[in-house]
């Protein structure tokens, strides 16, 4: 039988992720011994062992990492399917349901270009309502795979554009936003080692597919918090040169001579037949 069911493949995914059926079953709100027979099951089925079971405890097989894989991807198209089947047949006042786009940007990132982008675009004849959707470093992906988003403003070399489509916007070079009174803040520009080993002054983390990486750093859950933590001398960010929109008089930035560019492209599911879409792309392009 070449078909699972979505129910299966939750299942196998909590396993597979947690490596652990007692922590999976909590995981799933279920018991143990269901969860146990209902791997079995789907390996019977499919004629492979997903799972090796040992004293040690649970490691997937070269299947198994395949079934991961492509069940993360399944699982997120379907519940992308029913979040924007959702948003399509969203109540849209007396005139019935209006189209609603949402856009994901990382948060402090592209500021201008985002407020040119929806001005231009607001003012296209019929345009859809578009819901501004700030997210963590690198989180952009996610949610167009989610369906959390439906198009992304994405930045080249940190985000990953494999599976979508995209379009070029912007080029530009990156900053270290420190606390004004630090005495780096003086200097005309900083290398990468300089902002990363700063006595006291560490570099501030973001979250990405929901870890944080190793360090010193506080944990960064958004840009408000992040303003706060480096006008009060407690952590320092690297940010593309757009961010001095948002930057306060407490904050200082230097640009980072030896940092590669970023390059912001629009981005959208490759599958994506919205014509809202469609004429958000256009505008994006023009500006």
């Amino acid at each position: 039988m070449d078909t699972v069911e979505t129910r299966e493949l939750r299942y196998f995914v909590a396993v597979a992720e947690e490596l652990h059926f007692g922590r999976a079953a909590e995981r799933l709100g279920m018991a143990q011994p269901p969860l146990s027979r209902a791997i079995q099951q789907l390996e019977r089925r499919l004629g492979v062992t997903l799972l090796e079971r040992g004293r040690r405890g649970v490691t997937l097989t070269g299947a198994g990492e395949v079934l991961l894989d492509e069940g993360r991807a399944a699982l997120d198209a379907a519940t992308a399917a029913v979040r924007r089947t959702r948003r399509a047949g969203g109540a849209g006042g007396a005139g019935g349901p209006r189209d609603r786009l949402v856009l994901a940007v990382k948060a402090g990132a592209s500021h201008e270009l985002l407020h040119k982008l929806l001005d231009a675009y607001a003012a296209e004849p019929g345009a859809a309502e578009v819901e501004v959707l700030p997210s963590g470093t690198c989180e952009q992906g996610e949610m167009l795979r989610d369906g959390r988003a439906d198009v992304a403003l994405m930045h080249k070399p940190f985000n990953s554009l494999a599976g979508f489509d995209s379009e070029e916007l912007s080029t530009e070079g990156q900053i270290a936003i420190l606390p004004a009174g630090h005495p780096l803040a003086a200097r005309r520009t900083l290398s990468l080692a300089d902002v990363t080993d700063i006595p006291g002054l560490p570099l501030a983390r973001w979250a990405r597919n929901g870890t944080y990486p190793p360090g010193p750093g506080p944990e960064i859950h958004d840009q408000t918090q992040l303003a706060q933590l480096i006008a009060l001398g407690r952590t320092v960010a690297v940010f593309p040169e757009s961010a001095r929109a948002w930057l306060w008089a407490e904050h200082a930035a230097v640009p980072l001579a030896d940092a590669p560019p970023v390059v912001t492209h629009i981005a959208w599911p490759a599958h994506s037949r919205s014509l809202a879409l469609a004429k958000l792309v256009r505008t994006a392009t023009r500006l």
